[in-house]
């Protein structure tokens, strides 16, 4: 008995510090988890982008060279049936018109005088199709050489995409989880009309802000450009391109895009770029202290004040 007792002791001492290794995480602590999970998610996603971006990059190039490299093949294909039309003519004809005998037996001066003139014209265009046909054979080697890499490395663009979509897929489950816990989990509407914009902004700026408003309410999708969702650097890129400017795809391009156009966050004005969290995340300044933005998975395309989003804010460009 003294030792069931003991037995049944332990367990509940087990049972009991099993609980204290793993308590449940307060809303605090799991506010404090998501804020990292998507911080990370930032500069994932931002990497997704930008592996996307190669991707499409390499395999335009790819299917360019492809396409120059069929092209000359076919080129090939064809002064290659020129040249063993022209041997087998010549050997058929045994070249008797041309040769001296020919030339000797002719009946008058001006038949001697033009088949003169068409062995210089044979022999002239024989050399040039024989040159040709060397020359684009020679060609066809690096051309196929130069597409084989440019797939070589589309391959390559590829499978850093799914690397990095698999690690993204990850966190997103990671985020709804929480964010289901502390009940703040929006879905948002793909087909959201947003909102009326009627700050500040005039010209450029406010075609950009006009667009950005009327998404407000559809959801934050990874590597999205929309029409039915964004992630943050879709945002800005698609906004913009509304007032007729084309930025790169990625936050960290548009950064560097935006080198000679930064501009103080003292003096921003509204349709600027402002950076923030390590250059993992860019919003667009809406004119008297606020910013539209696509935040992060859970949650929807917002106007929200800068005071209160400001988080680790890096610098501002003006496209």
């Amino acid at each position: 008995m003294p030792v069931a007792a003991g037995l049944a002791f332990g367990l509940v001492l087990s049972s009991m510090g099993s609980a204290a290794a793993d308590p449940k995480p307060t809303i605090s602590q799991a506010k404090a988890k998501l804020e990292k999970l998507n911080d990370k998610a930032d500069k994932v996603v931002d990497r997704f982008n930008a592996a996307t971006e190669r991707y499409k990059g390499a395999k335009g190039t790819y299917t360019k060279l492809n396409d120059s490299y069929k092209r000359k093949l076919a080129t090939v294909a064809d002064l290659r049936a020129q040249v063993v039309n022209m041997a087998v003519d010549t050997y058929k004809l045994g070249n008797y018109a041309t040769t001296l005998p020919g030339l000797i037996t002719a009946d008058k001066p001006e038949d001697t005088l033009s088949r003169m003139a068409l062995a210089g014209q044979m022999t002239t265009e024989r050399a040039q199709k024989l040159a040709a046909f060397d020359r684009e054979n020679r060609g066809l080697k690096a051309e196929r050489d130069k597409a084989e890499k440019a797939l070589e490395a589309a391959d390559k663009g590829r499978d850093a995409v799914q690397k990095e979509r698999s690690e993204i897929l990850e966190l997103i489950d990671e985020q709804k989880k929480l964010l289901r816990k502390l009940g703040a989990y929006n879905p948002g509407n793909p087909n959201s009309t947003g909102v009326q914009y009627t700050g500040p902004a005039s010209g450029n700026a406010a075609a950009v802000l006009r667009f950005a408003y009327a998404q407000v309410g559809k959801p934050y999708v990874f590597g999205g450009t929309g029409p039915g969702g964004f992630d943050c650097s879709g945002l800005t890129q698609a906004s913009w391109r509304a007032a007729g400017v084309s930025l790169p795809r990625t936050t960290w391009a548009q950064w560097s895009w935006g080198a000679s156009r930064k501009v103080s966050l003292d003096a921003l004005q509204p349709g600027d770029l402002i950076f923030s969290e390590g250059l993992g995340h860019v919003s667009i300044y809406a004119g008297n202290g606020q910013i539209v933005h696509a935040p992060q998975t859970g949650d929807v395309v917002k106007i929200v004040k800068l005071s209160e989003y400001g988080r680790n804010l890096v610098g501002a460009v003006r496209p």
